[in-house]
């Protein structure tokens, strides 16, 4: 029988001032649990969001989510109604997050050496409840989330936020990433990026 290998994130030769995180897919192996509190909250529209399209909108700001389906169907979803209610499914699946512990290691490392970052695309009760319950909140510098910026990934402006709030140039940040969506805006920052894989 042949050994599964485990996926570990291989560093750039070149150093880097800080590192920033995304929460969900990267630090947090969440995205699961995402989809199936957004399948519950949608209900009858579920099959107007199959997976493959939640992974590619990977990062993106829950509310615009809600507004991109509403858009592409010519529908109209309530969308806070409809945002707070997955929300909240989210949080009663709690007890299920487990960490990516590749990347997690990665933050504990480098924690007090390094300037540490999270940006995401949740919102900040989300995102704080995540790191809280893996217990790693205490490793960041500072958070960013949606409520942080105006324009979400794949804009630059969630990394920026974060290099900014880190004191560093943004060319000298290393982003880990898990979404394409995630990875545009980083190249938008002028941030190289590690890309965490959806198979690990």
């Amino acid at each position: 029988m042949q050994k599964q290998t485990v996926w570990r994130p291989t560093l750039p030769e070149a150093e880097f001032d800080a590192f920033i995180f995304d929460c969900d897919g990267t630090l947090a192996d969440t995205m699961p649990l995402h989809y199936r509190a957004w399948c519950s909250a949608l209900g009858d529209h579920a099959h107007l969001f199959p997976e493959a399209m939640f992974n590619d909108l990977g990062g993106v700001p829950t509310c615009r989510v809600v507004e991109i389906l509403n858009e592409q169907h010519g529908l109209d979803l309530p969308v806070h109604a409809l945002v707070s209610q997955k929300e909240a499914l989210f949080q009663s699946f709690s007890a299920e997050i487990l960490p990516i512990d590749a990347v997690v290691d990665v933050a504990r490392r480098f924690h007090k050496i390094k300037p540490l970052a999270v940006a995401s695309g949740g919102h900040r009760q989300i995102v704080m409840s995540t790191l809280h319950t893996l217990g790693i909140v205490q490793l960041f510098d500072t958070i960013v989330c949606s409520e942080d910026y105006i324009r979400g990934k794949p804009a630059p402006d969630p990394f920026l936020e974060a290099a900014r709030r880190l004191g560093i140039t943004p060319s000298r940040c290393l982003v880990f990433e898990d979404s394409v969506t995630g990875l545009a805006a980083a190249q938008a920052a002028g941030m190289e990026c590690i890309l965490v894989p959806l198979e690990r």
